[in-house]
């Protein structure tokens, strides 16, 4: 069934949206990474089952050079070697707020020492964006299309 184009029945507001992620991804590229940004939204897309965005993010992880065995990896990425501190971090925050879990102190802590107050406020954000992206796209089916 061939479902509601956002993009044109709201486009003020998917403008928005859009400039959100230029804002996310100049925040991202000065306090983390590009690329712990496309693990994080693939990671999300994964959670929620998000199948156009998981296409999406797969490509765009790969544009940021991210290797075939961390994208393969990611949906078994705390029992694999490949992911840095930083971006263990990234993605624990990711499922918790993904899954609504509490963020306790001592997590908390892990985080500060890790990302700057600016870059954890920034990734928070990020995190919160794709959320919303799912969301939209799973009510709304747009066609997935994988490039190989």
């Amino acid at each position: 069934m061939k479902r509601a184009n956002y993009f044109s029945l709201q486009p003020l507001l998917i403008k928005h949206l859009m400039e959100q992620e230029q804002l996310i991804k100049q925040a991202a590229e000065t306090t983390f990474s590009l690329k712990t940004w496309e693990l994080i939204k693939l990671r999300v897309s994964q959670l929620n089952q998000c199948a156009f965005c998981i296409a999406m993010h797969t490509q765009q992880a790969k544009d940021y050079g991210e290797t075939t065995n961390r994208i393969i990896g990611l949906c078994a990425w705390k029992d694999m070697p490949f992911y840095t501190n930083q971006e263990q971090l990234a993605l624990t925050l990711s499922e918790k707020l993904t899954q609504a879990q509490p963020i306790d102190d001592t997590f908390y802590q892990s985080l500060v020492k890790e990302f700057t107050d600016e870059g954890l406020v920034a990734l928070t954000i990020a995190i919160n964006a794709i959320n919303s992206w799912n969301r939209i796209v799973k009510m709304f089916k747009p066609e997935v299309e994988f490039n190989e």
